[in-house]
């Protein structure tokens, strides 16, 4: 079967009034685009056999430059950034709305807590994660297909330069911190509950090797692997949060990359702060806590757990006395 078709029954098939709340590739409009163009190029061959006949016909010259089309470009690549922009929207709004309700505090956890003598939502919760990564696979597979197609269409690589620039939007799919905390759920929910997930045996995570990774396993033979150590205390990753460019970090090798105190947070940072990795500026303002992958790393590291906590503890306790012994000085001048 055609992917065309799989994606079209993945779209209307038991899914569908979940599918209905989020955005999805719009596949075969696509690629009736792609059929306009496939007419343009056999109009830009013919043209290109008239100018050999007259090599000094500049404006033919131009007009068979088929490599690109700026009527069909503009069509296609707007709409696939748009549809790509509304799918990581989608994708990081459910995940997050997923998690809350397995790592609820307050008020919300007792709330929780009750309805689970009632409603099996462990259940529930699994089942939705389970669409939510489903749903990220088909459209990653749609949007890899449709370039590849854009590209063997044109004789071209501006399919493959647009999913680098869909990297540097942030919108890549598989690059989205929310894919690492959907994976971290279910491993951290097969081990708090006696029931086994099916889907969780698509992700593991191992620590006892010198590089601690984290593997995903999704369809179409995509795997992914999440090195989980920090970048810059080499060490495995503690209170790990996402830039929004997407590489990893602890939370106070963060803070001291972005030059601000870890009681003040990632989000006082300097827009002009850098990346330690990439060196793109502007990344920490909209960082990502890793609850999740924060929990597993606590369960599976307990004693490594304990010890930077105190650390950071240490650390911060010290960064807050200074600060107002600082503060203090400022204001009476001694």
């Amino acid at each position: 079967m055609k992917f065309g078709e799989t994606f079209m029954e993945y779209l209307h098939g038991e899914q569908e009034s979940f599918l209905d709340k989020f955005s999805h590739v719009e596949y075969k409009r696509l690629k009736k685009v792609l059929k306009s163009c496939r007419t343009c190029r056999s109009l830009h061959g013919s043209c290109a056999a008239d100018e050999q006949e007259d090599e000094n016909s500049d404006a033919l010259s131009q007009l068979c430059q088929y490599e690109s089309c700026p009527l069909c470009d503009k069509m296609f690549f707007s709409e696939l950034m748009k549809e790509a922009s509304d799918i990581a929207g989608c994708f990081s709004s459910g995940v997050r709305h997923l998690l809350q309700l397995h790592i609820a505090t307050g008020m919300q956890r007792y709330v929780l807590l009750l309805r689970q003598c009632f409603k099996n939502d462990k259940q529930t919760i699994a089942e939705e994660g389970r669409m939510l990564i489903d749903y990220v696979t088909m459209n990653t597979i749609a949007i890899r297909k449709i370039l590849k197609k854009y590209d063997k269409v044109h004789s071209s690589v501006n399919g493959r330069d647009f999913k680098r620039k869909m990297q540097a939007e942030h919108i890549e799919l598989l690059q989205s911190p929310w894919l690492v905390e959907l994976a971290a759920f279910y491993l951290n929910l097969n081990e708090s509950d006696e029931d086994s997930y099916e889907i969780s045996g698509q992700f593991s995570c191992d620590l006892r090797t010198n590089e601690p990774v984290m593997t995903l396993n999704l369809p179409d033979s995509m795997k992914l692997e999440y090195n989980l150590t920090c970048s810059i205390c080499l060490d495995i990753l503690f209170n790990p949060h996402a830039l929004s460019c997407g590489h990893l970090f602890c939370k106070s090798c963060a803070c001291s990359a972005a030059s601000v105190m870890i009681f003040e947070g990632l989000k006082t940072a300097s827009p002009e702060s850098k990346c330690p990795i990439c060196r793109e500026a502007g990344v920490y303002s909209n960082a990502v806590e890793m609850l999740e992958l924060g929990l597993l790393l606590k369960r599976r590291c307990r004693d490594y757990w304990k010890e930077r906590l105190i650390a950071e503890r240490a650390a911060m306790l010290k960064q807050s006395k200074d600060y107002w012994d600082s503060q203090t000085k400022y204001v009476t001048g001694y």
